[in-house]
């Protein structure tokens, strides 16, 4: 073979026809005007693939930022709904405060001073006294009675005081009370639903302009004046028909969210599937390749939405206590009807935390970086000493079967576990947890099953083509990220 003046082979010129020459300088000829194009071109450059990629990850960005806001806004709107328009669901909130002690110990304080400004116990004490003191004549060498009970109508209006609370504090630590609290706040969650939906409901509840909140204790004033009646407390029969309000929280927001509550009430519907949504577009828009590491950052995305969220909570909780005057509610009551209040949604935060925990964890191991490409062969190494332990041997018909629908058999168990979370009504961190944990339980079973199958189908493999370089079973592929 020789060389041309241009550096190019030159085909000797012996066998050649006229046709297979004029095809191959053709050719060379396409190959120079192709040189010449991709040197000194003018406008046909390839797009740079480095900025496109720029762009794409700007998108990433901008999406996972509104999947964290729509998360927080997802879990705030389900909690107030839950909280607002479901009494059962309101009621198990508030169900632990009949049991706290500050609680009991205002509402017992609460109730007697509202018995003791019904009835004037020291004025009754003060006539009784005096009927008393007429009744007795006086004589020479008695002086007369009101001598002798002077000053005593206060003491015993004292005395008088402390016995009722004595009662109301030992009737609101029973059982009957926690009842009673439940069916009061069941009718003021009635009246609530029927005030922010527009409709009309009962009287045992009151929502002022101001944001505050009450509930009716008249059914257990009631309870506590018969009572009092029956350890012979003779002053109850004059505690006319009551109806106290105590009151629950106090927030003017309140009033602002009365008007949003039937947006809230679709939107709680709707904003979980769009953030799920938008999730799947930052995947989507993510260059070729790096999809995981896209849905690694959505996940992350929620962890620090709910952070936000967590930290929030901190803030308004001591704003609320801050500006609760101390005459309306005592700070332990208030400090104990919040934490109650919230309960629910820290739960949720938590439970949305968790999943994003695992999402993002989940999405890191099956991605491309060298630490997750790592352990994924150590797992490959640990299935495979499980076989040796077990001894090599041809898969039986059952793992034959399961290897074969492998991948229908790990989309339904991943399936299974994300229809648990989306239809689970309120799901906690706990429980996002233990169904992640029972998802990888069971697809470990599944990989130790099919292990057998695996490996065989792998050694008939080897045994067919045998490539050079080819892989041991289990080991990881350094480039999983493909998607």
């Amino acid at each position: 073979m020789t060389t041309d003046t241009n550096g190019q082979s030159a085909e000797p010129s012996v066998g050649i026809t006229d046709s297979e020459r004029a095809e191959l300088e053709r050719l060379r000829a396409e190959v120079a005007r192709l040189r010449d194009a991709a040197g000194t071109g003018p406008a046909t450059k390839t797009p740079d693939p480095t900025r496109r990629n720029r762009w794409r990850w700007f998108a990433v960005a901008v999406l996972c930022i509104l999947v964290a806001v729509l998360a927080i806004t997802s879990v705030t709107s389900r909690f107030v709904r839950g909280e607002i328009l479901d009494t059962d669901r309101y009621v198990s909130t508030v169900a632990p405060l009949a049991s706290d002690p500050a609680v009991q110990a205002e509402i017992s304080n609460t109730i007697t001073d509202e018995i003791f400004s019904r009835i004037d116990v020291e004025g009754l004490t003060a006539a009784a006294l005096t009927t008393l003191t007429d009744a007795v004549p006086a004589t020479e060498n008695a002086p007369r009675v009101d001598r002798a009970v002077e000053g005593l109508a206060p003491v015993l209006a004292g005395q008088a005081r402390g016995f009722v609370q004595q009662t109301v504090s030992s009737f609101v630590a029973g059982d009957q009370f926690e009842s009673l609290w439940l069916q009061a706040n069941r009718a003021a969650h009635t009246a609530l639903v029927a005030v922010v939906t527009g409709d009309v409901g009962p009287s045992s509840v009151t929502v002022d302009d101001s944001g505050t909140v009450s509930i009716s204790l008249g059914t257990v004033i009631d309870n506590v004046k018969a009572r009092l009646l029956d350890r012979g407390f003779t002053f109850a029969e004059k505690i006319p028909a009551v109806d106290k309000q105590f009151v629950l929280f106090r927030s003017p927001e309140l009033v602002r969210a009365q008007r949003a509550v039937s947006a809230l009430d679709t939107a709680a519907d709707v904003l979980p599937w769009l953030t799920i949504a938008l999730a799947f577009a930052a995947v989507a828009v993510a260059p070729r390749g790096r999809r995981l590491r896209a849905l690694s950052l959505a996940g992350l995305s929620l962890v620090l939405a709910m952070l936000v969220l967590a930290i929030a909570l901190l803030i308004g909780r001591a704003l609320y206590l801050d500006a609760m005057p101390p005459d309306i509610l005592a700070p332990d009551a208030a400090a104990a009807t919040i934490d109650t209040v919230l309960d629910p949604l820290r739960l949720a935060l938590r439970a949305v935390a968790v999943l994003g925990l695992v999402v993002a964890v989940g999405a890191y191991l099956l991605g491309g970086s060298a630490s997750a490409t790592a352990v994924r062969r150590g797992f490959g190494h640990g299935l495979d000493s499980v076989q040796r332990i077990r001894r090599s041997r041809p898969p039986n018909a059952f793992e034959e079967s399961l290897f074969r629908a492998r991948i229908a058999l790990r989309s339904a168990i991943i399936g299974i576990a994300a229809l648990l979370l989306v239809f689970w009504s309120y799901p906690t961190g706990l429980v996002v947890l233990l169904i992640a944990v029972f998802g990888l339980l069971a697809l470990l079973i599944l990989e130790l099953v099919i292990r057998p199958a695996k490996d065989w189908a792998a050694k008939d493999r080897n045994e067919e083509s045998d490539p050079p370089d080819q892989e041991t079973p289990g080991a990881a592929t350094p480039a999983v990220e493909t998607v």
